[in-house]
């Protein structure tokens, strides 16, 4: 049997629509199969809740009086962009604030406006005949301002690679610290509730695809940066970091406790934020896929002491890894998640709630994203 858009879209408006997230699905299909719970699940809420740090927030502050053209902008004394129009810049997740070293950066300032905290905004300009203003400094908060919205280029990695550490020194990485000699090994993915391994080829999922982003509705707006189709698949989902999507969504609607600012010791700044994905069960392969568990899931280990070359030293599926341990090679290694699974839950819950409530309708895609994709190195070149 198969279904439309229109046809789920209808449920949910009536108040009919049956929605399960990623996790309860699993055993309606092992009792029922696929083609029977195709037939009485409508819609399954997938989530993820980790450091996304290719993310940031386009941003109009309006214009003063008299108007000033921004050059060099400050909020919160995080530097911001300049070198877009008058009064619009894109602040970045990684921005650091001045002097670095406080643990507060752009990332910080985006969960901030989500929170209607109050801003300090400092911009110089050179000073022309129609913008004649040469320095503002001021306080904004996000309704004072006129547009508001994430535009994050690489979010929702397609699985990731397991971190750990075989040297005699502690070392410190956007995937945590660690620990010398492989004490330690830390990972960043939800798992069975991640989007993307519930559609892994992204079968639903397009740009349009209104999706749920930082406690409000956003949508995928194109193939995230190092897009790649080429990781080798096992159980019909990759084992290192795949697919990724570029998404955006209005400031205005969001929730900060779905949207915050971290400080990952010795590494920097990095922004965590909610994302679900709501995946249409149009046929039984699509439940199918959605079905999966973390036992059919894998990661490869990668040494991250190592500056390049790093290799796969060994799969784990992530019910190991969510275990608290895992061996290699007779030697035992404790693991933990940059990502939180608690937060994960929550997002599909909620999204689930919506839908539940008619108050969120699917999207079907203006455009499918693409079927390949390889990521390509940086060469070092002469002139």
């Amino acid at each position: 049997m198969s279904k439309t858009y229109e046809e789920i879209n209808e449920r949910i408006r009536s108040g009919k629509a049956v929605v399960m997230t990623a996790e309860e699905v699993v055993d309606v299909v092992r009792k029922k199969g696929a083609a029977k719970a195709a037939e009485e699940v409508d819609v399954v809420t997938t989530g993820t809740f980790g450091a996304m740090c290719s993310s940031g927030a386009f941003l109009n502050l309006g214009h003063a009086d008299p108007p000033i053209r921004m050059t060099n902008i400050r909020l919160n004394n995080v530097e911001a962009y300049g070198g877009l129009a008058a009064v619009d810049t894109y602040i970045g997740a990684t921005a650091l604030v001045d002097p670095p070293g406080t643990g507060y950066g752009g990332a910080h300032v985006i969960e901030d406006l989500i929170a209607r905290k109050r801003i300090h905004l400092v911009a110089t300009g050179p000073g022309t005949d129609c913008y004649v203003r040469k320095k503002i400094d001021t306080y904004v908060t996000i309704d004072d301002i006129n547009e508001a919205y994430l535009y994050n280029p690489r979010n929702l990695y397609q699985n990731y690679s397991i971190a750990t550490n075989t040297s005699d020194r502690t070392i410190y990485t956007y995937m945590g610290k660690l620990l010398p000699r492989m004490k330690n090994a830390t990972y960043s993915s939800a798992g069975a509730l991640s989007p993307l391994l519930n559609d892994p080829h992204l079968d639903t999922i397009g740009i349009g695809t209104r999706i749920f982003l930082g406690g409000g509705e956003g949508y995928v707006s194109w193939q995230g940066t190092q897009f790649n189709t080429a990781a080798e698949e096992v159980n019909g989902v990759p084992v290192k970091g795949s697919r990724t999507l570029a998404v955006c969504g209005d400031m205005k609607q969001m929730d900060p406790r779905y949207v915050r600012g971290l400080d990952i010791t010795g590494y920097g700044i990095s922004l965590a934020i909610g994302i679900g994905v709501p995946i249409p069960v149009l046929n039984e392969d699509v439940i199918q896929r959605c079905s999966i568990t973390d036992d059919q899931i894998f990661a490869e280990m990668q040494d991250y002491s190592l500056p390049s070359g790093r290799t796969c030293m060994q799969r784990y599926s992530y019910e190991e890894l969510r275990s608290g341990s895992i061996e290699y090679q007779g030697k035992k290694l404790r693991t933990s998640s940059m990502s939180s699974l608690c937060g994960a839950r929550k997002v599909a819950d909620q999204l689930k709630d919506w839908i539940e409530k008619g108050e969120f309708l699917l999207n079907r895609p203006s455009t499918m994203l693409p079927r390949e994709g390889r990521v390509k190195g940086l060469e070092e070149r002469g002139e």
